[in-house]
Parts: structure tokens; sequence; C-alpha cells
């Protein structure tokens, strides 16, 4: 499972901070911290960058790229702080990922044209200019078209990685839904389009969720996408328990979470406390136990 480290991102005070004020070194510590954990990339979210967005991204990846040789992810919806970021990058030994494109028209048009350009990986997502697909057959068939599109600008599969897009599983009467159709979704995607990888923006799922009960649902649900053929995921590499599933160093979790995939009846008087929360995890991103916030305590 390769891991695109979320860390650097523009919604946390101390990383807009740092990138308004220059201040190299928040920046620095985050990657190199990632880098440490065992991150296969760095993504730097900078999100829709209105201001100075050329300088800032020179900038941003010029102070990234001084403490760590990792790859990166460039996220940004901003056309001009991509194509900035892209043209510091070429022939980079290893080739950055263009985070992302996607269905709609304008991003279609001006996103994939740079990952031609630059010749690098690029995420599509499954979103289209009517919105959200909300099942497995449109969600295809919207990532078809796009990559299709893609295709003809002389992009190959292997240099895409589809992102069929997380909901928080709590949003009520679509999250659980959403979690089941990406499951679904991942199980076909290989057979659809030979060649593509896949991602996914893991915290997602967590979103809106009580604090303390985030991690449980990240590393659950990371496990079960990746059964399906997940190939890599945005997450959190200081997450050490996360890290632990994804090097197997804990098995028998795992283990449990396939079981309860599979419809095993599992006896939970002879688990442990945490085994027995990975269980009722399960099954809540399986839509089998309606979710609230006390999914753990029933």
């Amino acid at each position: 499972m390769i891991i695109i480290g979320e860390n650097i991102h523009v919604i946390a005070k101390a990383v807009s901070t740092a990138i308004r004020e220059r201040d190299a070194k928040v920046i620095q510590d985050l990657a190199k911290a990632q880098s440490k954990a065992g991150a296969d990339y760095i993504d730097l979210n900078v999100g829709p960058m209105k201001k100075d967005p050329e300088a800032t991204m020179q900038w941003l990846v010029n102070t990234v790229q001084k403490v760590t040789d990792l790859p990166l992810s460039i996220d940004t919806m901003n056309p001009v702080a991509m194509g900035a970021a892209l043209n510091l990058l070429q022939g980079c030994k290893k080739r950055p990922l263009l985070n992302s494109a996607s269905g709609k028209t304008d991003s279609k048009e001006q996103m994939l044209p740079l990952a031609k350009k630059y010749n690098c990986n690029v995420v599509i997502s499954v979103m289209t200019d009517k919105g959200m697909p909300p099942d497995v057959d449109s969600k295809m068939d919207s990532i078809m078209s796009t990559v299709t599109y893609a295709n003809e600008l002389g992009i190959p599969n292997e240099n895409i990685w589809v992102d069929p897009i997380i909901l928080p599983v709590s949003t009520a009467g679509e999250g659980q839904r959403f979690a089941v159709a990406n499951l679904e979704f991942m199980k076909i995607l290989e057979d659809v389009l030979p060649g593509v990888k896949s991602t996914v923006g893991l915290s997602n799922v967590s979103n809106g969720v009580p604090n303390e009960l985030r991690p449980i649902l990240n590393c659950t649900y990371l496990m079960m996408l990746g059964r399906n053929g997940l190939y890599s995921a945005i997450a959190d590499p200081l997450d050490k328990e996360l890290m632990s599933l994804i090097k197997d160093e804990l098995p028998k979790i795992v283990d449990l979470i396939y079981r309860t995939m599979d419809g095993e009846d599992i006896d939970l008087s002879s688990l442990s406390k945490k085994e027995i929360e990975y269980v009722k995890t399960t099954k809540v991103l399986m839509g089998e136990t309606l979710y609230s916030h006390a999914w753990l305590e029933s």
C-alpha cells in the first residue's frame, strides 16, 4: 500500500500560517516526520491558492525538497499553481503526482493537459459536472469517460490513479451507502480499466466523527479497501496503528476485518476490547450496523 502523507494541509492553521509567513521550519519538520514514519509521497495540499499561486507553490516545493527526496503530490485546484510546481519537478527521478483532475469540464480541460505536458502521474476523481455519482455504476461510467478523454490526450492508464471519492460515514443516509459502493467499486476497477491505479482521501471517511473515534474508522476502512485492491491512500503516516496495519504487524486485526467482511459470525467474547472495536467498525462500514457516534458501545 502506497501512503501519501496528508499532513501538509492548508486547512491546518499552523500550515497556512507557515506558508503565509514563509516559515520553512514548520513545513520541513512535517515533511521530515512523515518521511521518517514511512510515507511514500508527501502531499502538498494548498487548496485553491488564490493569492500569488506561482511564487507560493515554488517556495513550498523548494522548501520540502530541501529535506526529503520523496516524490511530491501536488494537491491544488489552481492550474497556475499546479503548473508552477510541475515545472519545478521536471527531471526528478521520482515522478510527481498531480492531485487532482476530475470529469468536470474545467478540471479535465485544465489539469489533464498539464499531466500530459509534464508526463506525471495524475489522480482522476469520479466527480462530473453533474456532481457526485451516487452508485457503483455511475461512478464507473464517469471514470471511464474521463479516462478515455485522458487517453486521447496521450496519458496512459498506467499514469492514472482513480479516486472514487469518500464521503464521511456519518453523513445521514449517504455516508454508509457510499462506503459500501466504494468497496464494490474497488473490486471491479482493475477489470474495467486495466493498468490504472487507485487512491482515496482516507480521512474523509471520519470527518464529522468525534476525534477520538476517527483513527479506528480510518484504519478499518483502509484495510477493507486494500483487500479489494486499493493501491494507495492519502492518509496520516503519523498514525502508528495505521502504519502497523499496513506493514502487516497486526495480522490478527486484519484477519478479523476480513472475516467480518466475509460474513463470519465472530465470537466477541473471545476477543480483546480493541479487537471487538474493529469488528464493530467493519460492520458499520459494510452498512450492517447503523452509524451513530456510539457504535462502539452498542
